[in-house]
């Protein structure tokens, strides 16, 4: 188990997070919140890059500082750029990386064939990296968070600039590692997450707001969120009006999902909420701000 216990980070008179208490068991973390939230100070205070001002972290039990190597032994950590030679191959590459941490020659050659299989790069594992795709490359930096096999996974926005194939497979690959340990993947991207974390963490004001399933997030908007057909000249005034979630133009008017606490019209359909639509209401502008997010 991994624990957070009031843990508040200052840099300078600048509060970047306060008060966080979070509790972490095997399987899928998301954390969840627009750049600039916290979330990247956060990783580095799990990672040791960064210690907390006040609070501690533990991991089982332990303080993951005075544990120091021992602890650094048992995690891995992809971070949003990773430095690679575009000229090595994953398996020279992944070696090295193993080299560097210690791991015996027969172990470490037993190890990155296995791990370039798990990744499914096996085929190219002699394939100069220059020519790989930035998901290819997002997989190599899987592989070599995973050199030590560690119990906690720590991956920062691990899915940015792939495409929507690459992102299924990645989404696919932590699932599969995340049967027997931790995994915290930091993002703003709301699909990443929604399909495959156990509890999405969110931060807010330099807190967390919530630690919960998605299910029993979305259902802190049920009943506020709404499918209506608008006509073009009448668009401007609903988006002033409503928070607008997302929009389609179909027939000759738009298709608006929206969120309201008014008392709903005739011509709106009531539909079920998700992750995306409390992403949007999260972090809203607050000069906009449609009613209250308290439970």
């Amino acid at each position: 188990m991994l624990l957070v216990e009031d843990v508040t980070k200052n840099f300078g008179k600048f509060n970047a997070l306060k008060n966080i208490n979070l509790e972490f068991h095997n399987g899928v973390y998301g954390l969840l919140a627009p750049n600039g939230a916290g979330k990247t100070t956060l990783i580095k205070m799990l990672t040791t890059l960064l210690f907390p001002t006040s609070g501690t972290i533990r991991y089982e039990g332990n303080d993951i500082i005075k544990m120091d190597e021992m602890y650094r032994d048992l995690i891995g950590y992809l971070p949003q750029e990773f430095g690679y030679y575009k000229n090595y191959t994953p398996t020279a590459y992944l070696l090295y990386l193993a080299a560097l941490k210690g791991i015996d020659r027969k172990t470490a050659v037993s190890r990155v064939k296995e791990l370039l299989k798990t990744v499914a790069l096996d085929h190219v594992a002699t394939k100069k990296m220059k020519k790989f795709s930035g998901g290819m490359i997002q997989r190599v930096g899987i592989a070599q968070a995973m050199l030590n096999d560690p119990k906690i996974l720590i991956l920062d926005e691990p899915t940015a600039g792939l495409d929507p194939k690459e992102r299924v497979r990645f989404r696919n690959l932590l699932t599969n590692l995340a049967r027997d340990r931790i995994v915290i993947l930091s993002t703003h991207i709301v699909s990443d997450v929604e399909s495959i974390a156990n509890e999405i963490i969110t931060i807010k004001n330099q807190e967390v707001l919530y630690k919960d399933t998605v299910s029993n997030i979305c259902r802190k908007i049920e009943g506020l969120v709404y499918e209506t057909e608008v006509h073009y000249e009448d668009t401007d005034r609903f988006r002033s009006t409503y928070l607008t979630l997302s929009e389609k133009q179909e027939a000759g008017s738009m298709h608006m999902r929206f969120l309201t606490t008014d008392t709903a019209k005739p011509e709106w359909h009531s539909v079920h909420p998700n992750l995306e639509d409390v992403f949007l209401y999260i972090y809203q502008d607050e000069t906009t701000a449609q009613g209250s997010f308290n439970d």
